[in-house]
């Protein structure tokens, strides 16, 4: 009997999972299919597509032939049953609640967060009336001590955006899972190269595929990613997958799809009603680009570690968070759920406060001076006066983002450059 062949690594399944020559043209790229709508075979087909009986292309806003050969490589490369592509990051967080939540449902999520995803959780979300409980992510406990009847879900980034935080996977996918809730990571910051948070317990990922997964700052995107191992009859507080759903003849999504119950409602509903539909070029672009995915992040790593140590040696300098070193706190849990490295978004407090931080920004000439991190370019920012301004100075410290700390997207270009840029910058905003 011959022996089962060993599965395709990291590296193979990010260039070739989900494509396939094109048939018609014999095309090795993915083509981009920029089009609207698809022709049915017969009323009968038609009639199949639109109830969920057969699977096929109806109109882009729900499936497109392009966007899916990005669903199923990124699910592939998290090690998931099934994916939803979506314009943004943000509209990823929307459709995976939407899937699940009704008014007033409640869900507990870390404090220390991107500043955008605290102002949708704890505003917008507010008027599809969803409550958001933010605890501190550093003890698990807190999760377990926060838990209400109304609560459905635990939410989590296994990097934090900016402060370089890491949760301890393990232990909060057990208290979300002894209580019965759906356990969602944010794994943006890390990439599946680095971290697989459902190796963890993680039931649902999410990412900004506009970050390190198109990686080249010149995509939108975003994407939802189902383990498929959750079980959504064990309770009745996911009634949306397991009761019947009148615009589609009272159809059970979960008796009917199984493991594949919240992808297809994803696109069946999620992408239906909210219209957060990823356009065709930029699941092409992210397509393309996740096919280096492995090649940057190593050296994405291997610089950002580079600076980081320099960083911490610079006189101007008062602190520097990032888990790689030896002196982070969270090194610990670094070296157990991002074995390849700590990424490469961090940041750093440096002396002037407020002022310095502002003038270090404007100094500086290779970085770039803009909101977006996960870029081939190094990227930075002062999140108090941009990316976290719309909070008050207490959640802009409890976030990682207070008055001094400055944030550091390291990009691939020379060691050397990048070093160089920023030490005359230091030098420059410490003269005032």
């Amino acid at each position: 009997m011959a022996e089962k062949p060993p599965a395709p690594g990291f590296e193979t399944l990010a260039i070739h999972a989900g494509a396939a020559p094109d048939p018609v043209t014999g095309a090795r790229s993915t083509p981009i299919y920029q089009t609207t709508a698809y022709v049915f075979d017969d009323v009968d087909h038609a009639a199949s597509l639109f109830n969920l009986q057969t699977y096929g292309y109806i109109y882009s806003r729900l499936t497109n032939p392009t966007v899916s050969v990005l669903e199923e490589r990124v699910a592939t490369l998290e090690g998931g049953r099934g994916a939803i592509a979506v314009a943004s990051g943000h509209a990823a967080q929307l459709l995976a609640f939407f899937s699940f939540m009704e008014p007033g449902d409640q869900f507990i999520a870390s404090n220390k967060l991107y500043g955008g995803s605290i102002t949708q959780f704890g505003r917008s979300f507010k008027k599809f009336g969803w409550d958001c409980v933010f605890v501190d992510a550093d003890d698990p406990e807190n999760f377990r001590r926060a838990i209400t009847p109304r609560c459905k879900a635990i939410f989590v980034e296994s990097l934090s955006n900016p402060t370089g935080v890491i949760v301890d996977l393990e232990r909060i996918a057990e208290i979300a899972h002894e209580a019965g809730l759906l356990f969602i990571v944010d794994n943006t910051m890390a990439s599946p190269f680095i971290c697989r948070p459902m190796r963890w317990g993680a039931d649902l990922v999410v990412h900004s595929t506009t970050k390190f997964l198109s990686g080249h700052g010149n995509a939108m995107g975003g994407v939802v990613v189902d383990s498929g191992r959750f079980d959504w009859a064990q309770n009745d507080k996911f009634k949306s997958l397991t009761e019947p759903e009148p615009a589609y003849h009272d159809l059970r999504f979960y008796e009917t799809f199984g493991d594949l119950a919240l992808t297809v409602h994803g696109h069946a509903v999620g992408l239906r009603d909210l219209g957060a539909t990823m356009a065709p070029l930029n699941a092409f672009l992210t397509i393309t680009g996740i096919e280096t995915l492995p090649l940057r992040m190593e050296r994405h790593v291997a610089n950002a570690q580079a600076v980081a140590e320099h960083l911490e040696r610079h006189p101007a300098v008062s602190w520097v968070a990032y888990a790689g070193l030896p002196a982070s706190k969270y090194h610990a849990l670094a070296r157990k759920y991002l074995p390849k490295g700590a990424g490469s978004v961090f940041t750093f407090g440096v002396k002037g406060g407020y002022e310095a931080g502002v003038a270090l920004v404007e100094a500086v000439e290779l970085f770039s001076h803009l909101a977006n991190v996960g870029d081939t370019r190094s990227l930075i920012i002062h999140p108090a006066s941009t990316t976290h301004r719309q909070l008050t100075t207490e959640q802009q410290i409890a976030a990682g983002a207070g008055p001094d700390v400055v944030r550091l997207s390291i990009g691939l270009e020379s060691i050397a450059d990048i070093i160089g840029d920023l030490d005359q910058g230091l030098a420059k905003a410490m003269r005032g």
